[in-house]
């Protein structure tokens, strides 16, 4: 069994096409999509651990002074 050398030139703004990304992710089931975002998502929470911690919600309530 060869390896076939396979080149495909295309420019860079068909390289971008956005449009086409897009209706792929569009065309693809919800689960697939989820998967994918959290394969992308996982070795960035790995790498670092102080991101696993959440942020935490800061609030004050205060009176507002009439006159």
């Amino acid at each position: 069994m060869a390896i076939v050398i396979v080149v495909r030139k295309t420019t860079l703004h068909a390289a971008n096409d956005d449009a086409r990304d897009l209706a792929y992710w569009l065309s693809r089931p919800m689960a697939e999509r989820i998967a994918a975002v959290e394969a992308l998502r996982l070795p960035v929470v790995e790498a670092l651990p102080l991101a696993q911690q959440r942020l935490q919600r800061v609030y004050r309530v205060t009176t507002l002074k009439r006159g």
